[in-house]
């Protein structure tokens, strides 16, 4: 079979899920984003996972992945919508008891001209300058909308992973000018908003990347293995190159196994040369140019040549492939492709 297997831990995820909430304030839930289809790793079972584990709040980005996690999760938890209601959702927001974030005086009337007496929450922008609504529309309009009782009014950090950035202290200073007194739950923090401190927490927070082991929380437990199956191996001499371009050649003779998978699964470009793979404790090179459906990785030194070598495990995480790569844990896990066969452990099915 030439399908890699990828390997989802849940009660890993669970675990992350349960420190995350530890860091939080006391009195603060602590709720789960599963946006990106659970950050590429399958939202039904990585939320069902949380849900059993306490999680009773989760955060989405566009209303039909709320629609495909209530189809998962049933009625009970609270789905949060991070798009809001844009034109076209309201059926699927009534009918599947989703709670939209609200981002502009446009969707503030879609909303209450559509679904007067449905929840609502509402996003403002506190500095990151993205999605939200802006303080000088806000004091326009709060009255109203505070009237009509919103379950949430959230913000977003724009540098929380990166602790000594002076926004962070501006965003918070911002967000409590436009939100005390109010008396709506508040909420600020992700990940990296949590691992700021008590200030950041208000009543909620929204931790994502860190669930699924990746920075900045550094002490996540690491939730993916990928293993990618062996094609072929042959014998190259000293001069001979592999792969596109002549991208790696040989300094002298050694055997090189072919193994399945490529940029279309998710592993960039970028780490061609860069690199390892593993057969068990053992490192193996990645040589040559990451290509569509194939890398080539040098297993000369090898005893046996296995039946699978690894990309990610215990020795190399998702945080490794990124720096690797130029980029960041985030893109590396949601890039995962759809051509791996999927294995859960853990949880309850």
């Amino acid at each position: 079979m030439a399908c890699a297997t990828l390997s989802i831990d849940l009660d890993a995820i669970c675990a992350n899920w349960r420190a995350l909430d530890r860091l939080s304030s006391p009195d603060t839930q602590t709720a789960a984003v599963v946006k990106a289809d659970g950050y590429g790793l399958g939202a039904p079972r990585v939320a069902r996972a949380l849900a059993q584990a306490g999680a009773r709040r989760f955060f989405v980005a566009l209303t039909e992945e709320g629609v495909a996690l209530r189809q998962a999760l049933g009625p009970g938890p609270q789905i949060n919508v991070l798009s809001g209601h844009m034109a076209g959702d309201t059926d699927m927001v009534s009918d599947l008891d989703l709670t939209p974030m609200l981002n502009s005086l446009d969707q503030i009337t879609r909303h209450f001209e559509a679904l007067p007496d449905h929840p609502f929450g509402i996003q403002l922008d506190s500095g990151m300058n993205r999605l939200g609504i802006e303080a000088a529309e806000w004091e326009a309009v709060a009255s109203l909308v505070l009237e009509a009782g919103p379950v949430l009014l959230m913000s977003h950090l724009a540098c929380a992973d990166t602790p000594e950035a002076p926004l962070n202290r501006a965003q918070l200073a911002e967000f409590h000018a436009m939100t005390d007194g109010t008396g709506v739950p508040r909420s600020l923090s992700a990940t990296g908003g949590i691992l700021l401190g008590r200030d950041y927490h208000f009543d909620l927070t929204r931790p994502g990347v860190g669930l699924y082991g990746g920075l900045p929380f550094a002490g996540a437990m690491r939730c993916v293995t990928l293993d990618l199956p062996v094609i072929q191996t042959r014998d190259v001499e000293a001069g001979e190159a592999v792969g596109y371009g002549m991208g790696w050649v040989a300094q002298h003779p050694t055997r090189v196994a072919t193994v399945a998978a490529g940029y279309a699964d998710g592993l960039h470009r970028a780490l061609s040369n860069k690199v390892m793979l593993w057969a068990g404790d053992v490192p193996c090179p990645l040589i040559g140019r990451v290509s569509m459906d194939l890398i080539t990785v040098d297993v000369g030194h090898l005893q046996e040549i296995p039946s699978s070598l690894s990309i990610l495990n215990g020795q190399q995480g998702v945080d490794d492939l990124a720096d690797a790569a130029g980029t960041i844990g985030y893109e590396v896990l949601t890039s995962l492709g759809p051509r791996y066969g999927r294995r859960y452990t853990g949880g309850r099915k």
